[in-house]
């Protein structure tokens, strides 16, 4: 196998029948360099929260998560969705293991003020997914981590992509349900800096969900981060992670 830098793939939420595109590409990438896969699953997960009674709430982007939604979260997040794309990876020839933020304290934190069983900036140990790599494994983590009390929270899966990335080196690709940044004309903005990211969310130019997404890519990127570069980009398109890594798909963001 190359020795290139490792990439952290971060997953949308979507059905497995929606990402088998980017599922082969993942699996054909793997076996050129190490890749971990970080999952998201929110959609799912409201969904099962709305079957069951429990309410959903969010505040600035994050779901606020009481006891009640850490339980469906656990099953939902950590079980159907994990096991489900561990298995459909498999099918594909990579050697996918399903592992949870919680293993070997890959994601650990402090909670997020109001938002309950939450982790907002989770700091990450890769022994465990190092080893794995080493062994040839493709690591399908679920978002979830373990407060300063030991308590099991959850993880916005990019923070927890995010946080693995600078803790591995390499790149980031957060795969979302856009074509990346849009500046104050709607034009895409294909290549960022952290002063520039900055500005623009201080100006208002990046809002709502997009906010988030790109403080977690400048965390990646962040000292002490070993990562040294992050992208955001459209999931949704075929050949989604080759042009966000090689064609100058979505917004690329780097060091200064």
């Amino acid at each position: 196998m190359s020795q290139r830098s490792a990439v952290v793939v971060k997953l949308g939420g979507t059905t497995i029948v929606e990402q088998q595109d980017v599922l082969r590409e993942i699996a054909a990438e793997r076996q050129l360099r190490a890749v971990v896969i970080v999952h998201g699953g929110g959609k799912r997960l409201s969904e099962w929260l709305e079957r069951l009674g429990v309410a959903s709430r969010f505040e600035g982007g994050r779901r606020v998560t009481d006891e009640a939604t850490l339980e469906v979260f656990l099953a939902v997040i950590g079980g159907l969705v994990n096991v489900e794309l561990t298995a459909a990876l498999r099918e594909l020839g990579a050697d996918a293991v399903g592992v949870h933020g919680i293993d070997g304290g890959l994601l650990r934190g402090p909670r997020a003020p109001g938002l309950g069983r939450v982790i907002a900036e989770p700091g990450a140990d890769a022994s465990l997914l190092e080893t794995l790599l080493a062994a040839g494994c493709l690591p399908v983590l679920a978002p979830m981590g373990l407060d300063e009390s030991g308590g099991i929270c959850n993880v916005n899966a990019d923070d927890a992509a995010a946080a693995l990335s600078a803790a591995l080196g390499g790149e980031l690709v957060l795969l979302t349900d856009t074509d990346g940044v849009r500046g104050a004309g709607g034009e895409r903005i294909t290549q960022l800096t952290p002063d520039a990211a900055h500005r623009l969310i201080e100006e208002g130019v990046i809002t709502g969900g997009m906010v988030p997404k790109v403080r977690s890519a400048l965390r990646a990127l962040g000292p002490p981060s070993r990562a040294r570069r992050a992208v955001i980009a459209d999931g949704r398109v075929t050949g989604a992670l080759h042009g966000a890594l090689h064609e100058g798909s979505g917004t690329d963001f780097r060091s200064q």
